[in-house]
């Protein structure tokens, strides 16, 4: 009898450890302990994957992500000197897996950092269409309760994007999994739950857009890679993750087995994209790096988005130049080239033109370029980096200097200004990119994205981000910059080297 009992616990401790090994890890196929994960007469979401994903009671709960949060406090990364955090891309399998790589969100966040957490997750067990949000009152988790924003119920009722669906409350854990982590971190927050089915992410980033703010956070739960073997998912996932920090959704969507959250990644890429954000790579593992079987694994990366303040919604109407405007200052910069080659100007279209450059947008101090071309081929480009200047000052300089005063080239002459093609960048106020090494340095520049200044010594110069397209890679890219400035090539990869990047907006004419 002994032995029987003997091999029957020894059956159940190995259901448990199957239980605990194949499942969190994914979990797309598990189901809910709970049936009914709804307090009645408290509108109120009860935990329902607590005791499986992750401890179920409090005391326990705060030991294991205090122990993560202490391994995630040795890792070293840069934040940037400017900006704030706005977005967190985070896992959502059992904290045996994922958790380590979630509390690096303890490196970028604070207690009362934010007031708000926008918390986007993907649908796994439902199927509906667009997006579901809660109409509970709060969600509750072993650390507590965390109330729902009065921007849930708004978000609700202004379209058919976004609908109750309870079935996905009782049963989908890509939300209740991350709560926990910003409880520990943030304390005292209010949320708004949306699960997101695949879809037109541009309708539900337009919906979110208005809400984001200095005292919000927009989080999108995802893991990454699924089911892969070890050496494939380091590899894809190394993929996904450049492509993340580089701002490429174009090529996120258009691939298979990347992030189970892509959706609502894609919705943090588009606000990054917009609003100039800076991606941050916190920490990236898969199970295999955590359980240890490497056959089938899945990956998960934490990554930060900093924005500078100056860039954010409710000033970025002041550093967007309109399509409008921006022509205008392709034309200015061609009347300019004309009046000094003693071309005739129409009068009629100058003062129409004048009228509009009076505009206070063209007003504003910011750094501009002018770049001429013939036959898509290089006939001049001069600009400056510094914001001294209003923009039509700026324009009208930079185009005599572009056409006349390019040391590379002989002046423009009135024969090349017919066929000569004008482009107008207009750019952000350079910041300064900290980095470690050679490999950070890549790490961290968005190739389409980023202009780049390099100085050394008395030795600079910089490549707009239009140039990306001829030097796709950051190697060649920077190599060719340390060349531009009178460096060696390899410069880049040694100390010493001080670097800016900044973004433009650039016009071309409409022929």
């Amino acid at each position: 009898m002994k032995q029987l009992l003997n091999t029957v616990f020894a059956i159940i401790i190995a259901c448990l450890a199957c239980i605990q090994q194949v499942g969190p890890a994914c979990a797309d196929n598990m189901r809910p302990l709970q049936k009914g994960a709804f307090s009645k007469g408290l509108n109120i979401r009860e935990p329902v994957w607590a005791g499986r994903f992750y401890p179920a009671s409090q005391a326990e709960l705060e030991r294991v992500i205090d122990n993560f949060t202490r391994q995630a406090k040795q890792t070293k990364i840069q934040i940037p000197r400017k900006g704030s955090l706005k977005a967190l891309i985070l896992p959502h399998a059992g904290y045996i897996y994922s958790g380590l790589t979630a509390a690096h969100s303890s490196l970028v966040l604070k207690e009362n950092q934010f007031e708000k957490v926008i918390l986007m997750g993907p649908d796994h067990r439902i199927g509906f269409n667009n997006g579901a949000i809660s109409d509970v009152g709060a969600y509750r988790t072993p650390l507590g309760l965390v109330k729902l924003s009065k921007d849930a119920a708004a978000l609700r009722g202004q379209s058919n994007l976004f609908r109750s669906v309870p079935d996905s409350d009782m049963q989908e854990h890509s939300l209740e999994v991350v709560l926990p982590f910003l409880q520990h971190y943030l304390k005292n927050f209010e949320f708004i739950p949306i699960v997101l089915s695949r879809g037109d992410v541009k309708l539900p980033a337009h919906a979110i857009e208005p809400l984001l703010d200095k005292k919000t956070l927009l989080v999108a739960s995802s893991d990454l890679s699924h089911h892969l073997s070890y050496s494939e998912a380091v590899h894809r996932d190394k993929e996904t993750i450049n492509m993340i920090l580089n701002l490429k959704s174009d090529k996120l969507l258009k691939s298979n087995n990347r992030a189970c959250g892509i959706i609502p990644i894609l919705i943090v890429l588009e606000m990054a994209e917009k609003y100039v954000w800076q991606p941050v790579l916190l920490h990236y593992s898969n199970s295999g790096d955590t359980t240890g079987g490497r056959a089938r694994v899945v990956g998960y990366a934490a990554i930060a988005f900093y924005g500078d303040l100056s860039m954010q919604k409710d000033n970025n109407s002041s550093n967007q130049i309109s399509d409008q405007h921006g022509l205008a200052l392709v034309k200015l910069a061609r009347q300019t080239i004309l009046k000094r080659l003693g071309r005739k100007i129409d009068m009629f279209e100058s003062d129409s033109l004048s009228e509009l450059l009076m505009d206070e947008d063209l007003q504003a101090k910011r750094g501009t370029f002018v770049t001429l071309k013939i036959d898509d081929r290089l006939r001049g480009c001069i600009g400056s980096l510094s914001s001294n200047e209003s923009i039509v000052e700026g324009v009208r300089r930079n185009a005599i200097n572009a056409a006349f005063h390019d040391p590379r080239f002989s002046s423009l002459t009135v024969k090349e200004s017919d066929n000569v093609d004008i482009e107008i960048s207009i750019l952000t106020e350079p910041q300064l990119l900290e980095y470690i090494d050679g490999a950070d340095l890549i790490s961290k520049l968005r190739v389409d994205v980023d202009g780049v200044i390099i100085r050394k010594g008395a030795a600079s110069s910089t490549f707009l981000p239009q140039v990306w397209k001829q030097l796709p890679q950051p190697e060649m890219f920077l190599s060719q910059l340390c060349l531009k400035a009178g460096l060696s090539a390899d410069t880049w990869r040694k100390a010493g080297l001080e670097v800016k990047t900044y973004q433009v907006q650039y016009f071309e004419e409409n022929k």
